[in-house]
């Protein structure tokens, strides 16, 4: 059974920090692409930061560079989400994703969420 459990999630002051952790299980992790998303009250879903199955290559949206860091631990089958000088805006449930290629197409794993707040 695959399952990808986010934590870490909280209430934290504009400027303060919080780390995220997704703890994967059921599928072979090393061979997924992790990714980080998240969704603010009333939009879309969008990518956050994304690194690749040996870690070598990150990629994040604009508006978190500088500020989140991504990385993963493969013999802990764990991905992480370091977010530093955290903004109101910032506020969302965050998502843990897995992805790799198939044979027809993507596959990908979502975890249930953490809520991040940001408020004083």
């Amino acid at each position: 059974q695959v399952r990808l459990v986010e934590s870490g999630g909280g209430l934290v002051q504009p400027g303060g920090s919080l780390r995220l952790s997704c703890i994967a299980s059921g599928f072979t992790f090393s061979n997924y692409a992790m990714s980080w998303y998240r969704q603010p009250p009333g939009k879309e879903r969008e990518l956050v930061a994304r690194i690749i199955t040996t870690g070598g290559t990150t990629d994040y949206a604009d508006s978190v560079k500088g500020r989140f860091t991504i990385s993963r631990d493969n013999a802990k089958n764990t991905v992480f989400l370091q977010m530093n000088s955290l903004k109101r805006e910032y506020t969302a449930a965050y998502y843990c994703n897995a992805r790799t290629r198939g044979v027809y197409g993507y596959l990908d794993y979502w975890g249930q969420g953490t809520q991040v707040t940001v408020s004083s």
